[in-house]
């Protein structure tokens, strides 16, 4: 870990629980679309591929996210979906435990940090601000900031190009395998954490270089 000095972050499921929020507006557009509601352990399923996958998710009632609609009312529905988001104002999103404390222990000790997420970037700020944390991210990236988002490496590898680090001096942050594959993708070193969405899946099967039950576990890794 000498040469590392960049840390790059998810935000769903890394930083904050944001599945109330995201589950109610799903469910707000799903009766407009007179289909099924679903709970929130269901929604978390689905999380991690941006809004337009967590809406097709939600309209097909299931993860291989193949509803019956055209790409124009898939559009639509997405529509929906994040003006139902935005009324919503993220009220019940949180912050896990040691997030706070850790990211500005990283950045008391010299560490650049980014925060790289597939969701969509209007969101972002909006989120940081509340809890206090946009002054700690050097750069945010969401997934519609780049024509890729993850699992693809463009995001990070720009996150690279923009704070003028080496991907070997990268540790990418988060908690599904979209997270991992990027990073492996980009030879950017990862942690995986166990305790967000990845599709109900262990991420340990996608052999991050850690895997951290807490987020304060990061510091162990840091100088």
């Amino acid at each position: 870990m000498q040469n590392i000095n960049t840390f790059f972050f998810d935000l769903d499921g890394t930083l904050v629980d944001s599945v109330p929020d995201l589950a109610k507006a799903l469910n707000l557009t799903l009766i407009d679309y007179q289909r099924p509601t679903y709970d929130e352990n269901t929604v978390r399923h689905w999380v991690g591929n941006g809004a337009r996958v967590l809406v097709e998710r939600g309209l097909s009632g299931n993860t291989n996210a193949k509803p019956d609609y055209t790409p124009n009312e898939i559009d639509a529905a997405l529509e929906k979906f994040l003006f139902y988001y935005r009324t919503l104002d993220t009220k019940d999103t949180v912050l896990y435990d040691g997030v706070s404390a850790t990211l500005n222990s990283l950045k008391n000790r010299g560490y650049k940090l980014a925060l790289i997420t597939n969701k969509p970037s209007e969101f972002i700020e909006p989120i940081l601000s509340s809890f206090s944390l946009s002054h700690l991210f050097s750069l945010t990236i969401g997934g519609d900031s780049l024509p890729d988002k993850k699992p693809s490496a463009r995001p990070l590898l720009y996150a690279c190009e923009t704070l003028d680090v080496l991907p070997s001096q990268c540790v990418m942050v988060g908690d599904s395998k979209n997270d991992i594959q990027a990073a492996k993708a980009a030879n950017i070193k990862s942690i995986g954490l166990t305790y967000g969405y990845n599709y109900g899946e262990s991420i340990a099967a996608y052999q991050p270089d850690w895997v951290f039950n807490s987020f304060s576990e990061i510091l162990s890794i840091s100088s």
